[in-house]
């Protein structure tokens, strides 16, 4: 019997193995994220009890929202994928934390044998030593492979900014419920008072006074990484970069350990001489970053005005945040919400 041959044209590409498919592989990292998070607040559960850890965490998440409103607003003109915002917040929040609960303890007894220390000893040189180097180096890793792997999101130093702050607030978000909820069990042995206990004392400390503080230290790690991505491809900086960034996180963050082990007077010396100005210079270098991005509109889409493709006032329009906010109120007036 004669079987007509297939037409020439027609051509039939193989089938990829599943694996190897974009959704199969973020599902399957998530699902390993979602994994860590369970076993590092099982981990949590089990070492301060339930009603502690469910306190701790419900203190915990209080600042998250605004942290992660922050981070996002300051995107909102050219913003990160959801993938990648998703990956930054849960590896801190789930990876990061489960290495460096255990990293910093075994780093703590490492520390303690060789030097032959006291157990307070040990404890301070475990928070102003091995801690920076363990968590800045776990969060640092979130920034890393995103860098490898996602690495033309990365247009501006906004957008390590903005992923190293989203990494270290998740980290923050976790490491809060284990120290919230044992400061909390804490005041319960004792029968403490609310406005005298650890946990209000850690609550201000931790929540009210310092909810930047992790990000501030993750965001050096973040821009030292952007740098790199937005410099030239053999220039020295792709490598002084990512090393710098991650040398002045671990710095600040060895700082602000040591600067707890000082008396009050000392602590609130570090926190108004260091952090905060550290702070302000990062704050203000993020709006110069945006600024160029708002700039970098206006130069390209004034190529289109001069075609006649756009009117002459749209590029200015669009480079400018305030026009933009003001152009979404009149369409929100006249045309009700979006969708």
């Amino acid at each position: 019997m004669y079987v007509p041959a297939p037409p020439a044209s027609v051509h039939y590409a193989p089938r990829r193995p599943f694996w190897e498919s974009r959704a199969v592989r973020t599902g399957a990292l998530f699902t390993g994220l979602a994994v860590c998070g369970v076993v590092i607040l099982a981990v949590v559960r089990h070492h301060i009890g339930t009603e502690p850890f469910l306190v701790g965490l419900a203190l915990a998440v209080l600042p998250v929202p605004l942290l992660v409103w922050a981070f996002l607003w300051l995107d909102r003109v050219a913003p990160s994928p959801w993938q990648n915002v998703a990956f930054a917040f849960a590896w801190g929040a789930c990876a990061a934390t489960l290495v460096a609960l255990f990293a910093n303890e075994y780093g703590a007894k490492l520390l303690a044998s060789t030097l032959s220390a006291t157990p307070t000893q040990s404890d301070r040189w475990g928070a102003t030593f091995v801690a920076p180097l363990v968590e800045e180096t776990a969060k640092g890793t979130a920034i890393l492979l995103l860098y490898l792997f996602r690495r033309r999101h990365f247009e501006s130093l906004l957008d390590g900014i903005v992923l190293g702050g989203l990494v270290a607030t998740g980290f923050a978000f976790t490491e809060n419920i284990l120290y919230l909820g044992t400061a909390f069990g804490e005041d319960k042995a004792v029968g403490a008072g609310v406005l005298d206990s650890t946990t209000a004392a850690t609550f201000i400390v931790r929540v009210l006074m310092t909810p930047f503080a992790h990000p501030l230290f993750t965001s050096m790690t973040g821009l030292g990484f952007a740098v790199a991505a937005t410099s030239r491809p053999r220039s020295a900086l792709r490598w002084i970069g990512p090393a710098g960034g991650w040398l002045v996180a671990m710095v600040l963050h060895g700082s602000w350990n040591g600067s707890s082990q000082l008396s009050p007077v000392g602590f609130l010396t570090v926190y108004v001489s260091v952090m905060i100005p550290v702070f302000g210079l990062l704050v203000g270098l993020a709006f110069w970053a945006r600024s160029g991005e708002l700039r970098t509109i206006r130069e390209h889409l004034a190529v289109y005005a001069a075609a006649g493709w756009l009117a002459p006032r749209e590029p200015v329009a669009l480079g400018s945040m305030r026009v933009r906010a003001d152009a979404r109120d009149l369409a929100r007036r006249h045309h009700g919400d979006a969708g």
